[in-house]
């Protein structure tokens, strides 16, 4: 079995799987694997469109080999130089000592930084185009989405774009590489689980970045990661343009932090009382057992977030302060809040959600509830009115 697959009659996918890694970036858990995607381009000169992860070096050199023949390597393009997408130019260099490196200026202080690299270099900037035959491509920079060397390549004649990290996510490609060989409702999630964690911070670059596609007919996504979208790739595009804009669902994620049961009854009654509200997604998460990046793919998704926290020595609850502080970080807009918890003989954990929620200047739906070990007659009432308050603010 060769490997490679057919794009276009010219252009190759030559990417691997990784089922091995437990986390990207040693932080995101990696539960259903990542794809590291590479592309051959063949034409009177030979073009290798970014590499894969160094501990993947033997199966995707038999890749190459096999789709080239005996063929060189003319030019290396690296859209970016994180290593699960540089890690094998180093061997690749070895194989092809003769190849041109094509990349930007930031790109080049990488290369010498990351693996001494600093010869046969061909720098581009915005706009600039490479002929290599009937094939042309344009270079397109796109700082910050998620590293500021990052870029796109343009493939002009057959309207491809390899877009880099950008428009890609989490999980393997199990037999299906092309966006109509694959369960996308599957893949769009573990897209928006990438989007949210990684490239979320950036969204304003994000938009910078795809204000410079508009008008460009894109009839290939290529990205570094998950499916190709050869059937319909302005759906990719029209989903990164959503979430870049923070544009998000009716529904309510509810996250509590619960030691011994209390806070976690008040978030079933929450739920409750949000679905006689007519809200009909509601997600309830364990913030000592759900990973933090699945917290952060849901609240990306659902406009009403509420946290719910008890007090832990005098203060917020480890895994909630986690969590909150991230969010904070992430700069996250155009959500509304909720906040509940309890207390034993002194507060803390209410409290300090409400400051988080200032200075993410996340507006809150109606005033916070705080129970004294475990909610009451009156307490009950108070999420009552929390719930419908934010009921009514999801809706509008």
């Amino acid at each position: 079995m060769n490997g490679f697959l057919n794009i276009t009659d010219d252009v190759f996918y030559v990417g691997v799987n990784d089922r091995d890694t437990h986390l990207f970036e040693n932080m995101w858990p990696l539960d259903k694997g990542v794809s590291y995607n590479s592309y051959i381009i063949r034409d009177e000169k030979n073009v290798l469109v970014d590499t894969v992860k160094v501990t993947k070096i033997r199966e995707f050199l038999e890749k190459v080999r096999s789709l080239l023949d005996g063929q060189k390597i003319d030019y290396l393009v690296i859209n970016h130089m994180e290593p699960d997408h540089s890690g094998s130019i180093t061997e690749i260099l070895e194989e092809y000592p003769d190849l041109k490196i094509v990349g930007n200026k930031k790109t080049f202080e990488f290369l010498e930084n990351f693996y001494g690299v600093k010869d046969n270099l061909y720098e581009v900037k915005d706009g600039d185009e490479l002929d290599i035959g009937n094939h042309k491509l344009k270079f397109v920079m796109t700082p910050m989405v998620h590293w500021p060397e990052t870029m796109m390549t343009y493939e002009t004649t057959e309207k491809i774009l390899f877009s880099g990290d950008a428009f890609g996510g989490f999980g393997t490609l199990d037999g299906g590489v092309f966006d109509d060989e694959v369960n996308l409702e599957f893949y769009e999630s573990e897209i928006r689980r990438y989007y949210s964690n990684i490239v979320g911070k950036y969204s304003m670059m994000v938009q910078r970045a795809l204000k410079k596609l508009e008008g460009v007919e894109v009839k290939y996504v290529c990205a570094t990661h998950g499916p190709v979208w050869r059937d319909n790739p302005s759906r990719i595009i029209d989903i990164y343009d959503k979430w870049s804009r923070y544009e998000t669902e009716e529904g309510v994620v509810i996250i509590y932090g619960s030691m011994y049961g209390n806070t976690e009854h008040m978030a079933d009654y929450l739920a409750r009382k949000l679905s006689e509200e007519g809200i009909k997604n509601i997600k309830i998460m364990n913030v000592s057992k759900v990973h933090l990046s699945h917290l952060i793919n849901e609240i990306w998704r659902f406009k009403g977030i509420i946290l719910g926290s008890c007090t832990y020595n005098t203060g917020l609850f480890p895994p909630m302060e986690e969590l909150a502080h991230w969010l904070e970080h992430t700069g996250i807009k155009n959500h509304v809040m909720g906040i509940f918890g309890t207390y034993g003989w002194s507060g803390g954990g209410v409290s300090t959600l409400e400051k988080y929620a200032e200075k993410m200047k996340m507006p809150l739906v109606g005033e916070s509830v705080e129970a004294k070990l475990s909610a009451n007659r009156e307490d009950l009432k108070k999420l009552n009115e929390l719930a419908k308050n934010m009921a009514k603010a999801v809706k509008e």
